[in-house]
């Protein structure tokens, strides 16, 4: 692995910088910032037309990028569709120790800090004119079911590199960072490419697991391990009276909130949409949802509610003061906050049990067939057994209908062999059973053994 020469960082224009993370044969849409005398002016563009509209790109003017790809003409992170990079904003201008410093300097120092901490070494690292973006380019995408995890990487990222001027509030999904080739008005220098990380020639990649299992306290293979073993301890174990009864796969709170999230859209959909009279039940608690997942804050939740009404209705004007309870809240909970009940410490935001939810929208049994956590005890228990039933086939175990199949099959065979003159012993040896089984075998009525076996095998008596 080797640093890009200066004659190779100059072949980074904005496509060629974009394209590493971005595919236009994909479909989806991405946002472009661009600042005017006036003010900011977004726009939102299918990816197919990526390569015309960043060649149009005005390079005089401000520019910035979403570094994600999002299913709706629109960057909130409730419309986020796939994800290619790790990224951390780098305010170094504002760090003593970078005063004075080039920007190749500035990135040897990232990357000497990256070594320290045992972090991968950024695939690049941009100049954004004053200070530096570092992105660590994945194997591919992720999808948005994976965000609680990215976003647990992302967090981990800023704080290692906090000490180098990592911005803590430049790390959400629907990010924008500045644009190759463009300028900041406010240093007068131009965005560019000042290090690659290579491999083969091309900025190095990373797989996106490989990246969790480096970087998260608690790898995700250690937690499967976690997870398996204390399957097979309560199967080794009687149940104690008492007990936690619940069959529902243990998940972290970020990702059950995220997934509650997802499950309240799919509701939607199985509906055919939300009436006029659940839209605001709705928008509630997708958005509380959607901040105890960690994948937004209080400061871009009215941002991330007006998608949410789109979605639900593009011509419902929601009023935005029935949401004020929850913005409180959510600033309770960015401060750590607690309340106590019954003796245990919760979040302000609202962490609703599945029944109060499933009465809450009338969800049917039908439906949380197609959901993935809302869900009652008897749909929660009948995938338990489906995934017990499922380990056990792939452990060698067979069906209850083949195992009883081959237990008459075995007396019929045992009644033929003693009529033949074999000996219990003997028989037992044949069948590879014990001499009490062999006993029991011969107990059977013939008649009814051969009617049981014609039976099991589907043949009419």
């Amino acid at each position: 692995m080797a640093q890009a020469s200066a004659h190779q960082l100059a072949l980074f224009g904005p496509q060629e910088e974009a394209a590493l993370f971005h595919d236009h044969q994909r479909s989806g849409f991405f946002s472009l910032l661009v600042q005017w005398p006036d003010d900011k002016r977004q726009s939102s563009h299918l990816l197919t037309d990526m390569p015309t509209v960043l060649g149009m790109v005005d390079t005089t003017r401000d520019t910035w990028l979403t570094q994600a790809e999002f299913m709706r003409p629109n960057r909130r992170v409730v419309n986020l569709l796939r994800l290619g990079l790790f990224f951390v904003d780098l305010d170094t201008y504002k760090m003593p120790w970078a005063q004075g410093k080039s920007p190749e300097a500035l990135a040897a120092t990232v990357v000497y800090h990256c070594q320290q901490e045992g972090i991968p070494a950024p695939s690049l690292l941009v100049f954004s004119g004053r200070g530096l973006q570092a992105k660590w380019l994945l194997e591919g995408t992720i999808p948005r079911q994976a965000l609680p995890r990215w976003n647990a990487c992302q967090r981990f990222l800023v704080d290692r590199l906090s000490m180098l001027g990592a911005d803590p509030a430049a790390k959400d999904a629907s990010r924008v960072l500045r644009l190759v080739n463009t300028v900041n008005s406010k240093s007068g220098d131009v965005c560019r490419v000042v290090h690659v990380h290579e491999q083969d020639g091309q900025p190095i990649r990373y797989g996106f697991e490989y990246m969790c299992e480096t970087l998260l306290p608690v790898a995700r293979w250690d937690i499967e391990q976690q997870r398996q073993a204390k399957i097979d301890r309560k199967q080794q174990l009687k149940l104690i009276p008492g007990g936690r009864t619940s069959n529902l796969r243990g998940f972290s709170g970020r990702q059950l909130a995220w997934d509650r999230l997802e499950d309240l859209r799919k509701l939607a959909d199985l509906r055919g949409g939300v009436g006029e009279g659940e839209r605001m039940r709705h928008l509630f608690w997708r958005l509380n949802f959607l901040l105890l997942s960690g994948a937004t804050n209080s400061a871009l939740m009215y941002h991330e509610a007006a998608a949410l009404a789109q979605e639900l209705d593009t011509r419902w004007s929601y009023r935005s003061k029935e949401l004020m309870t929850l913005y409180s809240k959510a600033k309770a909970h960015e401060a750590g906050e607690k309340f106590e009940f019954g003796g245990k410490q919760f979040a302000p935001l609202y962490t609703p049990k599945n029944d109060t939810l499933i009465s809450l929208f009338e969800i049917t049994s039908v439906e949380q067939q197609q959901l993935r956590t809302i869900i009652s005890r008897d749909e929660s228990m009948g995938r338990d057994r489906k995934r017990d039933e499922a380990r056990r086939r792939a452990a060698g175990a067979v069906d209850r209908a083949t195992y009883l199949g081959a237990a008459i099959e075995k007396k019929v065979k045992a009644v033929q062999l003693r009529a033949d003159g074999l000996s219990v012993r003997a028989i037992a040896e044949a069948l590879g059973v014990s001499v009490g089984s062999v006993s029991g075998y011969l107990k059977t009525d013939p008649v009814e053994c051969s009617k049981s076996l014609r039976i099991t095998n589907g043949v009419a008596s």
